[in-house]
C-alpha cells in the first residue's frame, strides 16, 4: 500500500509561471513541468542559501524529501536550459 503524500509548505508563489527560449515558437518547443514545491526548494537552497535541514523545516518535510524535491527540480531546470525547452510552473495538489 502506498503511503499518502504529505502536504508541503510553499511560502512564496512565483509571479511568472512560464519561461521559454527566445525566438522559438511555442508550437515547436518541448515543455518541462516544474511544481511550486520544486521552485520553493530551489529558492530556499540557492537564493535564501539555507542548509538542507533549515530548508526542510521551512517546507515541513524531512531532509531526504527536501533533497529529492530539490534534485528533481534541478534536473528539470537543467534539461530545459541545456536542451532549449520551455518551463511551465504548476501548482501541486
Amino acid at each position: 500500500m502506498v503511503r499518502p503524500k504529505k502536504k508541503r509548505f510553499v511560502e512564496s508563489v512565483p509571479e511568472a509561471t512560464y519561461f521559454k527560449p527566445r525566438a522559438i515558437p511555442l508550437s515547436e518547443l518541448e515543455e518541462v513541468k516544474l511544481s511550486f514545491e520544486g521552485i520553493e526548494a530551489l529558492k530556499l537552497k540557492f537564493l535564501d542559501r539555507l542548509e538542507q535541514e533549515e530548508a526542510a523545516e521551512k517546507m515541513k518535510v524531512s531532509r531526504t524529501t527536501f533533497w529529492r524535491i530539490l534534485n528533481e527540480a534541478g534536473k528539470k531546470v537543467s534539461d530545459a536550459l541545456i536542451n532549449g525547452k520551455a518551463i511551465r510552473i504548476e501548482r501541486g495538489k
